[in-house]
C-alpha cells in the first residue's frame, strides 16, 4: 500500500516551540492567562494562541528575528527528500500559523511539493500577529484549533493511503488514533501510552528519517 507522511510542525519538526519562544519573549505572566483558560476548558485552543500571539508588537524585521529563534531538526531536510525521492506525499498540519511555517521552511515546501495545512495570520505593529482559522466550509476547519489534523488523515485513507504520522502535543491525538504508523514524543507519547497506542521511537527527525529510508 502506498504511504503518506503527516507530521505536525511545533516541538516536532523544531526542537524548540514558537509559542514557547513568543512566551518567553514577549510575555508577562498576565499575558499567560489564556493558556492556563484553555487548559482548564475555558477557552478553545486557537482562542489562546490568538490571544497570545497579540502580545507580539514590532515592526515586520523584528518578527522576522523572533521567528529565526526557532530551531529546524537537521534530519528533517533529509527526510522531505527522502519522501520525494520515494513518492511519498507529505502534509504539515499544524494548529499555529501559516506565516512563521513558511518564513522558516517555505523554501523546502515549494522543493518537495509538501502540502501545508494550518492556519493563516495577519500582523501589524500595532495589533500583533492575528491567528485566522481556516473557512468554515473547509474539510480541515477545526474550532478548537481551526486546523483538524484527523480529517487530514482520514482522507489519506479515503484515498487509499497508509499513514505514517508524528506529533508531539495534546492537538495531535485525535490524528494519532487513527494513524497506521505513529511516531510520538513529550505529551502525545503520553496520552498514546496511556491509550495503548503503538509509537515508534521517536526522539528526533533521525528516528524518522532511518524509518522512511528502510520504506
Amino acid at each position: 500500500m502506498q504511504k503518506a507522511f503527516v507530521t505536525d510542525f511545533d516541538g516536532t519538526i523544531t526542537t524548540n516551540d514558537f509559542f514557547h519562544i513568543v512566551t518567553d519573549n514577549c510575555c508577562d505572566e498576565e499575558c499567560l492567562k489564556p493558556w492556563y483558560d484553555y487548559l482548564s476548558g475555558k477557552i478553545t485552543h486557537l482562542q489562546a494562541l490568538t490571544a497570545i500571539f497579540r502580545n507580539i508588537k514590532g515592526s515586520a524585521e523584528e518578527l522576522i528575528a523572533l521567528i529565526h529563534k526557532v530551531e529546524i531538526d537537521n534530519f528533517f531536510y533529509s527526510a522531505m527528500q527522502e519522501c520525494y525521492e520515494k513518492d511519498i506525499p507529505v502534509y504539515i498540519v499544524s494548529a499555529g500559523c501559516d506565516y512563521y511555517i513558511r518564513e522558516l521552511i517555505g523554501d523546502v515546501i515549494d522543493k518537495y511539493r509538501i502540502t501545508l495545512v494550518a492556519n493563516s495570520c495577519s500582523y501589524s505593529e500595532t495589533e500583533g500577529l492575528k491567528m485566522l482559522a481556516l473557512p468554515s466550509d473547509s474539510p480541515y476547519y477545526n474550532e478548537q484549533v481551526g486546523v483538524d489534523k484527523a480529517a487530514v488523515i482520514t482522507e489519506l485513507h479515503k484515498k487509499g493511503y497508509e499513514v505514517i504520522f508524528a506529533g508531539d502535543g495534546r492537538p495531535d491525538f485525535a490524528a494519532a488514533e487513527l494513524s497506521d504508523v505513529v511516531f510520538a514524543k513529550d505529551m502525545l507519547l503520553e496520552k498514546c501510552q496511556n491509550a495503548g497506542i503503538k509509537t515508534e521511537k521517536f526522539n528526533s527527525y533521525k528516528d524518522i528519517l532511518d524509518y522512511i529510508r528502510k520504506i
